[in-house]
């Protein structure tokens, strides 16, 4: 990736905060970006949008399905939308508008989620999203994405402007620990390598990508080289370079604030088959459970998704594989 040397004003701030930024600037350059959301302006951080663009915001009330539609029939009009609300209702609340409306016609809808994963603690199973990447990327056509933190959240946003279907991206209401510093040009597809090693390699989307990269010092405390890469572009998934990045590792591990079915775990897991990867593979995150609410960083730890609880996992799995 191609870094500028000057520091990125998006470090230190959540993924949700920097879409608040970047979609302001897009929609100053691009007269067609509109925003919706469903009675949710100041949570998905569309304030500032809609003091800038009132005339280009609109808020169809607690109705996320109405959300879909209306954003799915203003594509056809020239306009670019982006419908914004959380996680858990985007993928679940609106599934059929999604896929019949936005999917199936291939529509340039950018679906903008925050409060991803078990990142809303406090408000328990109904509020935090541990199906929605299985949900989004069972869509056919639907590009997939999961910023590691703020400053690839605007690398991100930066690049659907130029993808001609539809586009999820979930975000976290959480603040994710820092991964880049500087801005870059986003390449669509290709995972990020962040961090070579020998012994395993731990493969993570979203918040755990930091986490992940305190796991991997933790693991040369114990004599383990690890290395870490980032995937953030959860589909479409470039094979090829996945492949030659994972292959010279004797073992891999997935990350992710998910269930493990239907997520990252799984995405990682159809690449090693089909590109018949001899490699031993564990993943790591919500064994196929609905969470309980609290802090979260009390629900990282819990979950043995903080940094002391990949470091053990990986060193279990190590010593069975």
């Amino acid at each position: 990736m191609n870094s500028s040397q000057k520091e990125s004003p998006f470090v230190g701030i959540s993924s949700r905060d920097a879409f608040g930024q970047v979609i302001v600037e897009l929609a100053g350059k691009n007269k067609n970006i509109v925003a919706l959301t469903a009675d949710l302006t100041s949570s998905v951080r569309l304030s500032q949008f809609k003091e800038n663009f009132p005339e280009r915001f609109i808020n169809l009330g607690v109705a996320e399905q109405n959300m879909m539609g209306v954003a799915a029939g203003l594509t056809l009009t020239g306009k670019m939308p982006f419908a914004c609300t959380y996680a858990v209702f985007s993928s679940m609340r609106a599934c059929e508008q999604v896929r019949t409306d936005i999917a199936y016609n291939d529509l340039p809808v950018r679906i903008v989620s925050s409060h991803g994963g078990f990142s809303f603690g406090i408000a328990g199973a109904t509020h935090q999203a541990l199906e929605d990447i299985g949900i989004f990327r069972g869509f056919a056509g639907m590009t997939v994405f999961i910023p590691a933190d703020a400053v690839e959240t605007a690398a991100i946003l930066r690049s659907v402007e130029k993808i001609p279907g539809p586009v999820y991206v979930r975000l976290s209401r959480a603040k994710e620990k820092t991964v880049y510093t500087q801005d870059f040009e986003y390449k669509i597809g290709h995972p990020d390598l962040l961090r070579e090693g020998k012994d395993i390699l731990l493969i993570a989307t979203g918040g755990q990508v930091g986490e992940s990269l305190e796991a991997a010092q933790l693991l040369s405390n114990y004599g383990i080289d690890a290395g870490v890469m980032n995937v953030s572009t959860i589909k479409p998934i470039n094979e090829n370079d996945f492949a030659e990045k994972i292959s010279s590792y004797p073992a891999a591990m997935t990350v992710e604030q998910h269930n493990i079915i239907n997520g990252l775990g799984s995405v990682v897991a159809e690449v090693i088959a089909d590109k018949n990867i001899n490699i031993p593979l564990k993943r790591h995150g919500l064994n196929d459970i609905f969470t309980t609410s609290g802090p979260y960083a009390e629900l990282l730890e819990y979950y043995q998704l903080d940094p002391k609880g990949i470091c053990e996992t990986a060193l279990g799995f190590l010593d069975r594989a």
